[in-house]
């Protein structure tokens, strides 16, 4: 399929040229892992512009097409803000919520509110299913629910290394099941995919800007192929997940579960590769370090980390 290999191509081209000319510096890009090793955030950026290349060049509609473009692009423009200008000093939903009450704005909030509207905005572009009805309200809040809500769980995934991708892999299958979604899916998981090698060696990683734009569109391929009642199944699913993030890890649930575990652990480097004594187990990802699991998953639309 043409708009895989656009996706794939694009996103290795665009990963070794701002890996080789780093906008701003490197070191702005740079960051340090649970084995003390340097990764970079440059993988991000290059996903989010190999999936909007991919679109582009893919056979939705121009409308649909349209609609993932700006839903991969105002995502990742917004979770590179949080990357690279993000502040720590509150996490979470309820954190970033408390923090406007005292009338701090904190990047986290900005990127919610960045996200939302942008998620709206490919709402009111987006076509539906060829034999679905003309949308109603109900139809446009379902869409932009898909897509700012693909884009944080997504991001809640994006803690371990390749797992974000994994997951979205696992969820882009289910989407395949629906009449054309295969092909809405194609371009922003053959970006992700061709970048997966870089994430699973902990050389990389996607970060918000990555991680936002890789749930954004696919967010998008779920609003312009599932039926209504598909639309609503997934969302309620989003919403399910991201509230049990609020009080579960993740990773602790992964790691008492085998088939989670293997899949988690697929690809990843041996724990015996850990670096000195006192660091995080091997496999522990790395944005901040420091921080906790609860903490950097517990954002319902963006995860601080």
């Amino acid at each position: 399929m043409r708009s895989a290999l656009v996706g794939a191509a694009v996103a290795r081209i665009a990963y070794g040229a701002l890996r080789a000319r780093p906008p701003v510096g490197e070191t702005t890009w740079s960051r340090t892992n649970h084995r003390g090793e340097p990764v970079t955030l440059l993988a991000g950026p290059a996903l989010a512009i190999g999936g909007i290349a991919a679109t582009v060049t893919g056979s939705a509609s121009p409308r649909n097409r349209l609609a993932a473009v700006l839903a991969g692009a105002g995502a990742a423009a917004f979770g590179g803000y949080d990357d690279l200008a993000g502040d720590r000093s509150a996490t979470g939903f309820r954190g970033h919520l408390g923090a406007l009450g005292r009338g701090q704005i904190t990047t986290g909030a900005v990127k919610l509110a960045g996200i939302g509207v942008t998620a709206v905005a490919a709402a009111l572009v987006a076509e539906g299913p060829p034999d679905s009805r003309p949308a109603r309200p109900a139809d446009l809040l379902l869409r932009a629910g898909l897509v700012a809500g693909g884009a944080n769980l997504v991001n809640l995934f994006d803690l371990r290394p390749g797992r974000a991708v994994k997951a979205a892999v696992l969820g882009a299958g289910v989407l395949c099941a629906a009449p054309g979604g295969a092909a809405a899916v194609t371009p922003a998981l053959s970006a992700a995919v061709a970048l997966l090698p870089d994430d699973l060696g902990e050389r990389a990683m996607l970060g918000d800007a990555g991680a936002n734009a890789l749930g954004a569109m696919l967010g998008v391929a779920a609003a312009t192929t599932l039926p209504r009642r598909g639309q609503a199944a997934a969302l309620a699913a989003i919403v399910a997940l991201t509230a049990a993030s609020e009080f579960v890890s993740f990773t602790e649930v992964i790691e008492r579960t085998g088939p989670l575990r293997w899949l988690d652990l697929l690809g990843r480097r041996p724990a015996e590769q850990s670096a000195a004594a006192g660091q995080q187990p091997a496999g522990e990802h790395d944005s901040d370090p420091g921080a906790t699991d609860e903490a950097l998953g517990s954002s319902p639309l963006a995860p601080v980390r």
